[in-house]
């Protein structure tokens, strides 16, 4: 079986009643990699599209592996202004005594919390050589337990045989739970616009969260995502296409007010805090099924649900250095330093995973008055790529051209820009959105009553 029917097949097996559509896949080749990239962006955005076309009743389906590739990467081209820095100076990968761990800074309570624990200041020469000190464990546990991201590289072998590589591996790709039922849901959408009417609550950061979201508006749905103040990230322009923002701090007893308020009419949350955060807040899944009964609960963390690492903070680049994809990646293109994936694969592939999650939710709950709840990680993700290694097509793509974009211009919070053309068709359904936008733009409330 070829590898992306065979990822789409294990992706599938997890989301009740979504069938397969044919013709399916379009172009051919992929990104430069150890793993077969490109073959997991197609499947996990025709994992969406397939569950799209389910809840909307469609019956033909099509995936651009080419275009999708190009989703995981940017899907923006700004016209006139520059995108701002992926990165904080200081993020990125440094050699041990004993091998290279990787500090995850650009939160700026991420970034003090390494420099503290490395005592320096925030230039990259000096934590170049401040990290060169310590073993690459014991920084890492320094940095976690002062509050801050860090990831030793480790083998794949290394990963697998760990505590924590043992219960991911265990776990599904979508854990699910029936959660109860609530009020009849609001039956506003067409085949066209199947989500329109569907509110969606998006309590999520970098990246795989947002990108699920982004989905759910592109389907018409109203999503509202609600930050704390202060808070920015580098990624607006890509992630806030269609949606609405707005501040609160769940500390303050008038704006927990808000929340419930926001809460107890959503038809979905999607939240991507660490598992025990929202309780220390009150608002854990119980909590969350007595303000909303029926409510549909989609949760990503890093590390997974199970373990000793379940409740770490976690990115992306950090989950690829503790599971041996940065390691093989190196090994294979014979550097002497960690070579990660081509792009954000976990962050993208599992935000098409919740997406559909999320959709499957829906059309079970109109069908049976249950909510549910569904849980993924990035961790579990790359076991899925992790099992795939050295296969997939790695042609080279041809370069994107002006005609892969959309030719109507943008006009996001930053600038007009042009948006990459969707890489998935729906028979009889549209996907569009409104522009990106800056954060904290609206006020606490949906779109329309009702």
């Amino acid at each position: 079986m070829p590898v992306e029917d065979a990822l789409l097949t294990e992706v599938l097996a997890s989301l009740p009643g979504v069938a397969r559509l044919d013709p399916g896949v379009t172009t051919a080749g992929g990104l430069d990699s150890a793993f077969p990239v490109s073959e997991l962006a197609s499947a996990a955005i025709h994992s969406a599209a397939l569950a799209a076309a389910d809840y909307a009743g469609s019956a033909h389906v099509t995936v651009d592996r080419r275009l999708a590739s190009a989703w995981f990467a940017t899907s923006i081209r700004p016209m006139g202004w520059t995108l701002p820095p992926a990165w904080d100076a200081i993020a990125g990968d440094y050699r041990t005594r004993d091998g290279w761990v990787r500090l995850h800074t650009n939160a700026p309570h991420h970034r003090a919390a390494a420099l503290a624990v490395l005592n320096t200041d925030n230039s990259p020469e000096s934590v170049t050589a401040a990290v060169l000190s310590w073993n690459g464990d014991e920084l890492e546990a320094a940095v976690i337990a002062a509050g801050g991201c860090a990831a030793v590289m480790r083998t794949i072998d290394e990963w697998s045989t760990s505590a924590q590589g043992i219960a991911v591996a265990a776990e599904p790709l979508i854990t699910w739970k029936d959660l109860g039922s609530g009020p009849a849901p609001r039956q506003m959408g067409t085949m066209l616009r199947p989500l329109t009417g569907v509110r969606v609550l998006d309590l999520t950061r970098v990246l795989a969260g947002p990108i699920a979201t982004r989905f759910l508006a592109l389907l018409g749905a109203d999503v509202l995502r609600v930050d704390p103040p202060e808070w920015n990230e580098s990624v607006l322009p890509e992630v806030t296409l269609g949606k609405r923002t707005t501040r609160l701090n769940l500390t303050d007893d008038d704006d927990r007010a808000s929340f419930t308020a926001l809460l107890a009419t959503a038809d979905v949350i999607v939240h991507g805090y660490r598992p025990s955060a929202l309780e220390r807040l009150g608002f854990g899944e119980h909590e969350r099924q007595q303000i909303r009964p029926g409510l549909i609960d989609i949760a990503i963390d890093a590390y997974g649900w199970s373990g000793p690492y379940a409740d770490r903070r976690g990115f992306d680049s950090l989950v690829q250095m503790s599971t041996g994809i940065a390691d093989a990646g190196m090994r294979e293109a014979g550097s002497t330093r960690p070579v990660p994936l081509p792009v954000q694969a976990l962050d993208h592939a599992t935000g098409y995973f919740a997406a559909a999650a999320a959709l499957n939710a829906l059309t079970h709950r109109r069908s049976s008055g249950i909510g549910r709840s569904a849980r993924l990680s990035l961790a579990r993700t790359a076991e899925l790529l992790i099992s795939h290694r050295a296969e997939g097509d790695h042609t080279p793509f041809p370069p994107l051209t002006k005609d892969d974009f959309d030719p109507q211009h943008e006009a996001t919070s930053w600038g007009p820009a042009l948006r990459l053309r969707q890489p998935i068709a729906i028979e009889g359904v549209e996907l569009r959105a409104g522009p990106a936008r800056d954060l904290g733009l609206d006020e606490p409330r949906w779109s329309h009553t009702g």
